[in-house]
Parts: structure tokens; C-alpha cells; sequence
């Protein structure tokens, strides 16, 4: 018994000091990505927890998948909260849960080889007052939620499954024939103007809809009958304090997959994300109104833009005033998205010194994309962009769209983006948005159908803006419109057809090296 108990204490010792090792090599490459930035970034601290473990199995939780695990998983944070922090342990298995919410000074640790499956049951999701896609609304309950917590993490090596494609409206024309019938035979639902619905009630939301995606309604009651429409993000975390996310997989989210909002000191680290490519409002990760972030070495595979950056919608974003700041992004690759490296839409708080580099982006429907329009407001600026490597993008490897209309690259026909260019400009006000001092160089573009796109606003042109370094192969040339202060520096764009660079008069102050 005493050798026993001695094997135990070495076993101890030594995955305590495998474990503060490991602490330390996090915060080591924390201190390194912060101090090479373009700009005075704040240090950003890895969380620690104290050693305490609570076992998910422990308090009941079904390792099969058959049964739900929610109580199992709840009694163990909840227990570990209340002992002062530590680690929930999800061993390897399958466990088929309602939404967890996390709790200050707790870590959910996923070991290989485990499953989390979360129901598409209605009855299990809450419906609160809540943001999407910058606007106040409300939606269901996050499968991975929490709300003014500190120290919090998700790390280890397991899958989080959001179960999306139930609650997603899907559209006929991104499926193949076979796949149409059989998602229809599998999942039921209904279909009107070749989008497929979950339900009745989905659709009819669709209705209440003065927005894309945000019903308004009046009537509180009703609010349960279209509850099938107010799909949740997958892990929405509103402000918190102290985040790292590690190691694990987040996939088939029900609307976007990530999203921190309103919180400060996040590290995503080492992440797979993903989401199927026909999958609506399916982002990788939007950092909303948040500061101090460190987004590196994750990987994303979604339905729609990958790592974005956001910071509200119109005047509810401009009345928060909240801007997403001091942000670094580095060694990413994105294999599908509507945008590798995305700033925009919804920017009306504000986005400012963000660094983006070494990143891949393999068929993303545009490599970097920036993206507002008339009635935003907000400021783009001091983002420095060095070391991106794209191939095979459809669209623009990069493109600023000022005029943009809530579709995906390629989707908007030439008339419908005429019809708003044509339309009078408005006077400078609170609701113009701006996009100024960027630097962009080291890029490396082949198979690219549009090199560069610059499509600013007459009455706030795209202003400041460094291009350095660039060699891109595609099937056009680089389009300039609405801009001033172009530095172009060493940049090649070998087209198929027509000129490399068409400036148009309403450019002004270039510098081409």
C-alpha cells in the first residue's frame, strides 16, 4: 500500500509539473505574439486553475450518447465553481447534453477521443434577450454560453457538436440532387422558394423579418412559436474576462460558431473549427466588441466568413460604442469561407490595431475582405496585414467593399451593386463608415480571379492605405475606386486579361514604387 501510494505521489508530481510547463510555454508564446506587434499591445495572460478535478462520469454523466448528460455536467461545474475552481473532466465517450454554461475560475477539459453532442430539442433552449449579428433581438439559449465570468477555458482534445443542420435554414442550390432528397427524407421540416425550413414556424419568422436574420415582434408570445428561427450562436461568451480556448474541435454550429462579446483577454489557440460550406451564417469566429485578443495556430473550415471582426450594427452598435482593439491573428489557415480575413460588416463600434499574419487561405470565396455600407458609422483603422499566402480564391484575393449588400461574394449580380453606387451620396455623418490606415504586404496570390478591388464611398473614401510586396497571378488585375493616399510598392499582379492596375478618377494621392 505504502508503494502504491508513493506511485501515486510521483504520478502526481509529475503531471503537475508536465502541466505548469506547459503553462509556461503558453504564456512564453503569448509574450512573443504580443510584443511583435505594430502597435503597443497589452499583455495577455494565459489563465491557471487550481488542481482540483471533477469527473463528468462521477455525477452520472452517460458515456453512450443514449442518454442526456445535462444534470451530470452541470452538477460537476457547479461543484467545482463552488470549491474555489478547477478542471471538469469530460473522459473519452459520447455524451449527448442541453447547453452547458461555464462559471468563473472553471476549465472544461475534454480528453481524446470524446464526443459532445448537443440536442436539437427546443424544449431544452431558453429564449433571452440577446445580440445577433449586431443587432439586440432575442435567440435561444447558446449550447456553450457564459455571462460575466472570469477565468474561464475550454482546452483538451475533444468535439464539441453543435447539431446545426437541424436548426439551419438550408438553400436547394447548394446541394447536389441526392443530397437534397435525403436531407429532406432525414430531417422532415418544409420548403418554400427552394429553401428548405426546420418547421412551419421557422418560416413564418421569415415574415417578422425587416432585417435578414432578426425578426421584430411585438407580441411577447409569439416570440415561443417562432422559436425554431432564433437559431443560437455555438459558444457565446458576453462579457467575460480571461478566456482560453485549446486544443479542441467546434463544429456544425447552429448559426455562427464562436463568438466572445464584450470581453477582454481571449486566447483561441490551437483550435479546429468548422462548419459544412453550405452552412447559413455558419462563421468561424466573430470577435465582437472585445480587446486584447490572441487568435493563433487554429485552423477553419466554415459556411461563411472565417475570422472576423466585428463590433455592432448601425445605431444599436454606434450607442454601445464598444470597439473590438488590440487584436493579433497569426499562423491561421482557412480552407473554406466567404472570407479568410474578414473586418466588417457589422463595425459600428469601431475596429482598430489589429495584426493579421502568417495565414493561408485555401478557396475562400475572397481572401481578405472588408466590408461595410451607408448607415454603419464606425472606423476601420491602424490594421497591419504581413504574410498571406491564398490560392484558388473564386473572387478578390483582396477586396474592400463599401457598398456592400448583405450577399456573398460572387452572389450579387452587376445591376443590383450599380443600383446602390448610382444612388446620391448622403452628407458626412455619425452613420458613415470609415476605412483608413492599413498596411498590407507580403502576399502571395495564385489562381486568384480578381487580384485587388477597391470600391470606396465618394463621400469617405478608402484613405491611407499601404500595399508592399505583393505577387498575385489571376484572371483580372487590380480595380481602384474611391480612394486616397494608395502607397503601391513592389506589388506584381500578372492578370490572364486586361491591364494590372485600372485607377479610376476618383482616385487620388498614389504613390507607385
Amino acid at each position: 500500500m505504502k508503494k502504491l501510494s508513493l506511485i501515486l505521489l510521483a504520478i502526481a508530481v509529475l503531471t503537475a509539473c508536465s502541466s505548469s510547463d506547459f503553462q509556461t510555454t503558453r504564456q512564453s508564446d503569448m509574450n512573443r505574439l504580443t510584443k511583435s506587434a505594430c502597435f503597443k499591445m497589452p499583455k495577455v495572460s494565459v489563465p491557471s486553475f487550481p488542481g482540483r478535478t471533477f469527473n463528468v462520469v462521477d455525477f452520472g454523466a452517460d458515456r453512450t450518447g443514449v442518454l442526456l448528460s445535462t444534470e451530470a455536467i452541470k452538477q460537476a461545474i457547479d461543484r467545482c465553481s463552488e470549491s474555489g475552481g478547477g478542471t471538469v473532466v469530460i473522459p473519452e465517450g459520447i455524451y449527448f447534453t442541453a447547453p452547458i454554461t461555464l462559471k468563473s475560475n472553471v476549465r472544461l477539459y475534454t480528453e481524446p477521443n470524446s464526443f459532445i453532442l448537443f440536442s436539437h430539442d427546443l424544449d431544452l433552449y431558453n429564449i433571452y434577450d440577446e445580440w445577433f449579428e449586431g443587432i439586440p433581438t432575442k435567440r435561444c439559449t447558446s449550447p456553450i454560453n457564459a455571462r460575466d465570468a472570469e477565468n474561464i477555458a475550454i482546452t483538451g482534445h475533444g468535439t464539441f457538436n453543435g447539431n446545426g443542420d437541424w436548426w439551419r435554414p438550408l438553400k436547394q442550390s447548394k446541394m447536389a440532387p441526392g443530397q437534397w432528397k435525403k436531407h429532406l427524407k432525414e430531417k422532415g421540416g418544409i420548403v418554400a422558394n427552394d429553401i428548405w425550413y426546420p418547421d412551419s414556424a421557422s418560416l413564418l419568422a421569415q415574415s417578422y423579418c425587416l432585417d435578414q436574420n432578426v425578426p421584430v415582434i411585438d407580441d411577447d408570445s409569439l416570440w415561443q412559436v417562432v422559436k425554431s428561427f432564433l437559431r443560437p450562436v455555438m459558444l457565446h461568451f458576453v462579457g467575460c474576462k480571461n478566456i482560453l480556448l485549446e486544443g479542441v474541435t467546434f463544429e456544425n454550429s447552429p448559426a455562427w460558431n464562436l463568438h466572445p462579446m464584450c470581453c477582454e483577454n481571449v486566447i483561441l489557440r490551437d483550435l479546429n473549427v468548422r462548419n459544412p460550406w453550405y452552412s447559413q451564417n455558419g462563421d468561424g469566429v466573430d470577435i465582437e466588441s472585445c480587446k486584447n485578443v490572441v487568435i493563433s495556430r487554429c485552423s477553419f473550415d466554415v459556411g461563411d466568413d472565417a475570422i472576423c471582426m466585428k463590433s455592432g450594427k448601425d445605431q444599436p452598435g454606434r450607442d454601445r460604442g464598444i470597439p473590438t482593439e488590440n487584436v493579433i491573428v497569426d499562423d491561421c489557415v482557412v480552407y473554406h469561407g466567404h472570407g479568410g480575413f474578414v473586418c466588417g460588416s457589422e463595425m459600428s463600434g469601431g475596429i482598430k490595431n489589429v495584426q493579421v499574419t502568417n495565414n493561408l487561405y485555401i478557396g475562400t470565396d475572397v481572401g481578405l475582405r472588408f466590408k461595410s455600407t451607408r448607415g454603419r458609422g464606425g472606423i476601420v483603422e491602424n490594421i497591419f496585414i504581413k504574410g498571406i499566402n491564398m490560392i484558388n480564391i473564386p473572387n478578390e484575393g483582396l477586396l474592400f467593399d463599401l457598398f456592400y449588400g448583405g450577399k456573398a461574394a460572387g452572389e450579387e449580380s452587376e445591376e443590383e451593386l450599380a443600383a446602390r453606387m448610382n444612388a446620391s451620396a448622403p452628407p458626412v455623418s455619425e452613420e458613415t463608415p470609415a476605412f483608413r490606415n492599413i498596411v498590407i504586404e507580403d502576399v502571395k496570390g495564385t489562381n486568384i480571379k480578381r487580384a485587388i478591388y477597391f470600391n470606396g464611398l465618394p463621400e469617405m473614401k478608402i484613405k491611407n492605405v499601404t500595399l508592399r510586396n505583393m505577387s498575385i497571378s489571376c484572371t483580372k488585375g487590380a480595380l481602384f475606386r474611391q480612394t486616397d493616399g494608395l502607397v503601391i510598392d513592389n506589388v506584381l499582379i500578372a492578370p490572364q486579361t486586361g491591364e494590372a492596375f485600372s485607377l479610376a478618377p476618383t482616385v487620388e494621392n498614389v504613390s507607385i514604387k
